[in-house]
């Protein structure tokens, strides 16, 4: 993950704030927050915006020289600040909050500059500057604001006064390095398949553009084409010929990967509990596919063949929308009778990606509604359909567009899954610490499996087994991304696991060991072992209460703590929940 990705997500995460609780305490956590937040919206102020932030809509990140020194700087100043309030608060919940945002403000720290030890600057700007324009660009965002992108637009080429086109401010932070013979290229397919991606996201956004009828843009839009073709053209000249084959981090940045994700052991011992996992999985598999083979009278009863079979049974393009629909309703109305989770109040959107978003962001996720402020605007649930290659050509997928498929592709993107967590974030309220800078992907995506098993023993047959086999992908991302890293295995050979074990199509197992190898090495990890730590605690707690556990109390519960990691949340569930129900 480039530099320019990491800050961006740190701007996310920063701004990811639900509504102010009424609690005392909260106010005043939520009051220590701003010195942090005010230096992450200066250096992100795309993501800021998107999250509702206001004052940030015309913004533009920040690549202008010393980025990296003036932003440790800043960083450090505001870490001060939590520190010194640390030492006058005295109330126990406060104080846990403050530590949660010191230690997110090093660990922000100590990234940047392991990043800069290591790696040479390499920005995809084209994806950038989409990104930050789709931002503005939306259904959900209100009409009123959306004209902000045309500035937004202008400062990005150099139109507006007092700005330099951005892509020449990414040609000199590289040179600047460029010379440092140790410093690490970036991945070789990496910058391919960026180079692919610029005609998609110059038509993407002049789609943007033309769909909410922007006047005044054809300039600065026809500015950016022609400077992304510049900025290119250097890229094949320049970054090209340092960019590197081997994809393999040094070890301390890939353990810093690793920890930011929330992964607290080592990699071998996470492979290890992965490994059992595992082969467990396939036998449920197994004995979930011969049922099936029998009801529809199959030749081969193997899970893999029975996988392939489903999967040719394709929902018709123009119907997968609706039929996904459809499942929502009925994932909702499982979650409704069984008692899973109080369901929030608002309904839940989902649609297809466009070429430029698919090209942005390969697999399905979800986007989070602006949580600052938020006027009823909703988060959405993003199917894509394939993954762009080097050539500029998809990869289609088979692997979300068959019946089987939907009903645990909408537990985990939708309900109870992501849309779940941040819509109930937006209509509970938590104070910032506990939903912003405690978040790692290991409680995000875990409590997204967790959904998946919570909805499964309900759905057909054919829904359970394709839960199943999402499950055993997670598995498989546990063993296969440290190993690629570790050099413990061939991308050839992690992908053909992926497509002969796992069952995933040519397209989807491309994509996952790009996101392994070059997109986001050590994410993948998060999914299976935050599934893990939240399935342990759940059975720890239900051996703790007998009875009177209650799942929708202990999900609600878990809900409302906003994305502790696992070690914080136990202790939540230890001194709060289970003594809540004992008395």
């Amino acid at each position: 993950m480039s530099r320019l990705q990491r800050l961006a997500l740190a701007g996310l995460l920063a701004f990811a704030l639900p509504a102010f609780s009424a609690d005392d305490w909260v106010a005043r956590s939520n009051a220590n927050a701003q010195s942090v937040l005010k230096v992450l919206a200066d250096f992100s102020p795309e993501s800021a915006s998107s999250l509702g932030l206001p004052g940030y809509d015309e913004g533009v990140f920040d690549l202008r020289p010393g980025v990296n020194d003036r932003f440790r700087a800043a960083s450090a100043a505001a870490k001060a600040q939590l520190q010194a309030r640390r030492s006058s608060e005295s109330d126990a919940r406060v104080l846990q909050d403050l530590d949660i945002m010191i230690a997110a403000t090093q660990r922000q720290i100590d990234s940047s500059r392991i990043n800069e030890k290591y790696l040479l600057p390499y920005f995809d700007i084209g994806q950038a500057v989409f990104r930050g324009e789709f931002g503005l660009l939306q259904d959900e965002v209100a009409p009123a604001r959306r004209k902000a992108a045309l500035v937004r637009l202008k400062r990005y080429t150099g139109l507006e006064h007092g700005y330099t086109p951005i892509t020449e401010l990414a040609k000199a932070r590289f040179e600047e390095q460029a010379g440092n013979a140790a410093l690490l290229g970036p991945v070789k397919q990496q910058v391919e398949k960026a180079l692919a991606g610029t005609p998609q996201y110059i038509k993407g956004l002049r789609d943007l553009y033309a769909k909410y009828g922007i006047k005044g843009a054809d300039k600065a839009l026809d500015t950016l084409e022609a400077q992304l073709k510049d900025y290119d053209n250097w890229v094949r000249e320049r970054v090209l010929p340092r960019a590197r084959d081997d994809f393999r981090l040094p070890a301390e940045l890939y353990a810093d990967n690793l920890r930011n994700v929330g992964l607290d052991i080592p990699p071998e011992a996470l492979m290890q509990k992965a490994r059992l996992s595992y082969a467990e999985i396939r036998n449920e598999m197994q004995a979930i596919a011969s049922q099936i083979a029998v009801q529809r009278k199959l030749p081969d009863s193997d899970y893999r063949a029975v996988i392939k079979a489903l999967k040719q049974e394709q929902i018709a393009p123009d119907q997968v929308e609706a039929t996904y629909h459809e499942v929502i309703a009925r994932v909702e109305e499982i979650i409704r009778r069984e008692h899973i989770v109080t369901l929030p109040q608002r309904p839940m959107q989902m649609r297809l990606a466009s070429a430029a978003e698919t090209a942005a962001q390969p697999a399905p996720h979800m986007d989070p509604p602006p949580l600052i402020g938020n006027k009823g605007e909703r988060g959405t649930f993003v199917l894509t359909a394939g993954n762009p290659g080097s050539d500029g050509k998809s990869d289609g997928y088979d692997d979300f567009s068959h019946k089987g498929a939907t009903w645990t592709l909408t537990a985990h993107e939708g309900r109870p899954g992501h849309e779940l967590q941040f819509t109930a974030m937006v209509e509970r309220g938590v104070s910032l610490a506990r939903s912003v800078f405690a978040f790692n992907s290991v409680n995000v995506e875990g409590w997204a499996l967790y959904a998946e098993a919570e909805t499964k023993p309900y759905e057909p047959l054919e829904g359970q087994l394709f839960a199943l086999q999402a499950r055993l992908q997670r598995a498989a991302r546990a063993i296969l991304d440290p190993m690629l890293n570790l050099g413990q295995i061939t991308r050839e050979r992690a992908h053909q696991v992926l497509t002969d074990e796992v069952g995933l199509s040519n397209g989807m197992a491309t994509q996952e060991v790009d996101r392994y190898t070059f997109r986001a090495p050590g994410q993948a990890t998060s999914y299976f072992y935050g599934y893990t730590r939240l399935m342990e605690l759940r059975a720890q707690t239900e051996i703790a209460l007998g009875d009177r556990f209650d799942r929708q109390k202990f999900n609600d519960f878990v809900i409302g703590q906003g994305l502790l990691p696992p070690e914080l949340l136990a202790k939540a569930v230890a001194e709060e929940f289970i003594s809540q129900q004992v008395k």
